[in-house]
């Protein structure tokens, strides 16, 4: 315990003495008789001195002293090396990291942008183009329909019309052959038979100009030459002829415009099934691409925050660090400073003749 306090007082007397270790004796003992903290040192030296050894052993405990500075010191570089080897892992795993979230946002920001981004419109696109295909489809559907119906009915009328025709020649011909000497009241009947089929042939149809003609040779004619008669019964035959194939060829162009309408209107279903077909595989295509692009949301919000959190701890690792260097810059020059203090104490005693001190 002695030792250690005269130790003390010897660290402190060098470090106030720094300039004046060249002094002499006496001029050093005067320095020190100024301040009672020079004098208390100085009569613990004396009193050192008298028990004897007092030399060798202030120079014995300031040399440990020394070599203990020594060691703490180089425990602090040692300490201080390891922290900043860790640091600089540690800034090199951030940075790399920083980089890495970067890289991983920029990537994603383009796959969004400029890949997935367009390609869900282009899906859109196709599926409005391929509903607008459907709904003309549909329309066009619809007036097949809405023609065909007219068409049927337009025939139905014709055949219609036809058919009274044709009655209407055979009742003509009946009448003519009771015709021989014809009276008046059965020339005015047939002459309104006449009538009755111009009247079931409308005036555009390809019936009525030869119609029309035999009208005429009719109304100029008593009935009472037979050679007339017979004239008109092979014009009527003929017309009849004429009607029944035209009723025929009417029936077999119905029933082909019934098979074309039938054909037609199976084409437009397989193109509307075809086209549901593609709306419903490009909804699957367009689902997985909005699926895509949730999850490449989700990866790029995640990276974002990945980004903040690393920067924030390279940010307090920076400055943990830098805080840490100053604590370690500020305790190595403590550490300097008192080991200067410690040699300047040794090479006092080891310069001093501390037998010849009174205080």
């Amino acid at each position: 315990m002695k030792t250690i306090c005269v130790l003390v007082l010897v660290i402190a007397l060098a470090t106030s003495l720094k300039s004046t270790l060249r002094q002499t004796p006496q001029k050093l003992q005067a320095e020190l008789q100024k301040s009672n903290y020079g004098k208390a040192l100085l009569h613990l030296v004396e009193l050192h001195s008298l028990a004897g050894g007092a030399v060798s052993e202030l120079v014995d405990a300031i040399e440990e002293l020394d070599n203990d500075l020594i060691d703490g010191l180089q425990l602090l570089e040692f300490n201080f090396q390891q922290r900043t080897n860790q640091h600089n892992a540690l800034v090199v795993s951030l940075n790399q990291q920083i980089n890495d979230a970067q890289i991983d946002i920029s990537r994603s920001e383009d796959v969004i942008e400029n890949l997935l981004v367009p390609r869900r419109e282009q899906l859109e696109t196709r599926i409005a183009t391929l509903e607008e295909y459907q709904e003309i489809n549909r329309k066009n559907y619809d007036e097949e329909v809405l023609i065909r119906e007219q068409e049927h009915e337009a025939f139905e009328a014709q055949v219609a019309e036809l058919t009274d025709a044709t009655v209407a020649v055979d009742d003509a011909l009946a009448l003519l052959q009771t015709l021989s000497n014809p009276s008046l009241a059965q020339v005015k009947k047939f002459q309104n038979s006449l009538k009755k089929i111009e009247q079931s042939i409308k005036p555009r149809s390809q019936m009525a100009p030869f119609l029309k003609a035999l009208i005429t040779l009719a109304s100029n004619q008593n009935f009472s030459d037979q050679g007339i008669i017979s004239q008109i019964v092979n014009a009527l035959n003929e017309f009849r002829n004429a009607i029944v194939d035209s009723i025929n060829d009417q029936t077999l162009a119905e029933a082909v415009a019934v098979e074309e309408y039938e054909e037609r209107l199976a084409q437009l279903d397989h193109e509307h099934i075809e086209f549901q077909r593609q709306i419903n595989a490009v909804n699957v295509d367009l689902t997985a691409t909005n699926n895509k692009i949730d999850d490449v949301t989700e990866f790029l919000n995640q990276r974002i925050a990945d980004l903040k959190q690393y920067s924030a701890e390279l940010q307090l690792e920076n400055d943990n660090y830098a805080d840490e260097t100053q604590i370690y810059n500020d305790t190595k020059n403590e550490f300097t400073r008192e080991q200067q203090i410690t040699e300047q104490a040794l090479a006092l005693v080891q310069s001093v003749d501390f037998s010849h001190i009174q205080v």
